[in-house]
């Protein structure tokens, strides 16, 4: 019989504690709650993500649990607090906690009050919210707000009935920023977006074809394709509801500037938008407009932006559902290694519009 061969990097092996031992060196956070350390020099046992001096080898001793570390004479370390829950898990349950707060007030919860009852300073509180969450403890209370009134619109009798079971102490609270927060009116949302006008109109550029929509509050889609009719499809499947007219004259000087804008990138885009999408869409398509012409950022980098460093993919999703090519420019972002990665409207397009801008940024710096 063949004989049985651990597998690598478990139990106390020599190779487990190879790979224990790099962890502790890298200081990895991942292998935090797989084992513990001790040091027979100082008597503390530690986590492998712990910031504390290093240790020499020989003073360390590897433990599966914090249990056994401690029935063997060592006691926990102060500083990484290894027999707690991680720091990260502990964060994470203080912001779900504010987050069900938040959901059961009536009122908007005072940044003090929410911080206080988790027992840390509203700077602390504020920036661990933000990192869980990726949108500020306000930011995340409107947008509880929005999608409560958003299901209540839908099955309420009236406005009002929906606007009061959302939370909103006053309907004028809520109108206040309504448009903003909807899309459109409380009573064209709640008919399911009927009735609302969408003015579009489609031409070709050095890209293909390029269609643009536009409601009352400004341009609110930007497609581009190869044919008319792909596009018109997709901007019905982007607003089902929504009734279209074709653009007339006035309307072409709106799709005219998004053309020059596609050909000579440096030029600036003074329309107004109809930018719809989640809060933490919104903030990522604000940062991706906040990138310089001509350069580049990586998903990661986006992602630390928003002081979310581990929304890498959440950020990819909101860059492939962008409504607004060009002007969101969601192609100005790139893979770690400098790969072009995916674009919605193709990888040929993505590396058109980057050398084009590069090239655009030197004219825009010479001057007419």
């Amino acid at each position: 019989m063949a004989s049985k061969t651990k597998r690598p990097g478990t139990g106390r092996e020599a190779g487990g504690e190879a790979v224990r031992w790099a962890a502790v060196v890298a200081r990895d956070k991942a292998f935090d709650g797989e084992f513990v350390f001790s040091v027979a020099s100082t008597g503390v046992y530690c986590r492998p993500s712990c910031p504390a001096r290093r240790a020499k080898r020989e003073n360390v001793a590897f433990f599966d649990s914090c249990a056994k570390a401690e029935a063997s004479g060592f006691r926990a370390c102060r500083r990484c607090r290894p027999n707690e829950p991680a720091r990260d898990t502990h964060h994470a349950r203080l912001v779900a906690e504010a987050c069900r707060r938040i959901e059961r007030s009536e009122e908007i919860p005072d940044l003090a009050q929410l911080a206080a009852t988790s027992g840390v300073s509203r700077f602390h509180f504020h920036r661990m919210f933000k990192k869980v969450t990726g949108v500020t403890p306000k930011g995340y209370a409107l947008a509880h707000r929005r999608n409560a009134v958003r299901r209540e619109l839908q099955r309420s009798a009236s406005v009002t009935d929906a606007i009061y079971r959302a939370g909103f102490t006053s309907s004028s609270r809520f109108y206040e920023n309504a448009a903003e927060q909807l899309g459109m009116t409380p009573k064209t949302f709640r008919s399911g977006g009927q009735n609302e006008l969408l003015t579009f109109s489609v031409a070709d550029s050095s890209l293909g074809s390029i269609l643009v929509a536009a409601s009352e509050k400004g341009i609110a889609a930007i497609l581009i394709g190869d044919d008319a009719e792909n596009l018109t499809r997709e901007l019905k499947k982007l607003f089902p509801k929504a009734e279209f007219v074709a653009g007339d004259r006035r309307f072409t000087r709106s799709l005219g500037r998004v053309i020059a804008m596609v050909e000579r990138p440096e030029m600036p885009f003074e329309l107004p938008l109809d930018i719809r999408g989640t809060a933490f869409q919104q903030r990522v398509w604000k940062a991706l407009r906040d990138i310089p012409l001509g350069t580049t950022a990586t998903y990661s980098e986006v992602a630390k932006k928003l002081d979310n460093p581990k929304a890498v993919r959440a950020v990819a999703r909101a860059c492939a559902t962008n409504p607004l090519a060009i002007v969101i420019p969601c192609h100005r972002v790139v893979r770690a290694d400098g790969d072009m990665a995916g674009y919605r409207w193709g990888i040929e397009r993505k590396r058109r519009l980057l050398a084009r801008e590069s090239s655009g940024r030197g004219k825009s710096r010479r001057g007419p």
